[in-house]
């Protein structure tokens, strides 16, 4: 029997190769503050990086949350900092199996540790690199990163929209966890979009406890097509 091909025609004809077409396609998994991630939200990043065919994964900051070492209260019912450090990177791992290799953009809580050896007048040259202690040797760990003219960044103070007209660039960020949209700005001579991606943190966390009186947290990831495509993709809850 020979193989049955069937012949795409139409509207199926122009998705499929819109979805084939060589350019970046990014995935934009927000802050997931392992190990207070949000059950589902791995699979759910998973299932949208298959939907929208995606080849390229951007972690918008705030992999870790540093209870342990927050400069804020922490909890006295909390795991201890060597039981959370050791949680975190088993959840990382999970991470890693799915996205083996991405870009990681440091967000305020993956610093802490960092902010921590300054106070202590600790030299650099004593600390081991991100993707060492995480065993995550193929992500690249970075404070700012540029794709197809969009500024991917945590984005600590301003939120995107506010980022994105002072750079006239676009721009996609997290940080701010209760907000989530894709804003268009358009003028005479150019576009450009700004992009809170949301996240993935579990509310009912103690970590999360400073944001007892927020609003809900916005729940869900960006995808980016080659710099002219944005939009956001929210999670079922």
């Amino acid at each position: 029997m020979s193989d049955f091909r069937p012949r795409l025609r139409g509207n199926k004809k122009r998705l499929f190769e819109n979805f084939t077409k060589d350019e970046n396609r990014v995935l934009v998994i927000g802050d997931n503050h392992e190990p207070f991630c949000l059950d589902g939200y791995l699979d759910f990043c998973i299932d949208t990086y298959a939907k929208y065919n995606c080849n390229k994964v951007v972690f918008i900051g705030d992999v870790l949350d540093n209870h342990y070492a927050s400069y804020h209260e922490t909890s006295a019912d909390g795991m201890g900092g060597l039981d959370e450090l050791e949680l975190a990177i088993d959840k990382v791992h999970k991470w890693n199996r799915a996205f083996p290799e991405a870009d990681v953009l440091y967000g305020n809580h993956d610093l802490i540790i960092m902010r921590k050896a300054q106070t202590s007048n600790l030299p650099s040259a004593w600390l081991r690199e991100y993707k060492e202690v995480l065993m995550t040797p193929n992500w690249n760990f970075t404070e700012e990163l540029i794709i197809d003219d969009v500024m991917y960044i945590h984005g600590i103070g301003s939120k995107a929209h506010i980022r994105a007209r002072k750079n006239f660039m676009s721009t996609v960020q997290g940080h701010h966890h209760t907000e989530a949209y894709t804003q268009w700005f358009v003028g005479k001579k150019e576009k450009f979009f700004a992009m809170q991606v949301g996240c993935g943190v579990d509310d009912s966390s103690y970590a999360m406890a400073y944001g007892k009186w927020f609003p809900k947290s916005a729940i869900g990831c960006g995808v980016v097509i080659g710099g002219h495509t944005a939009f956001n993709v929210m999670m079922d809850l």
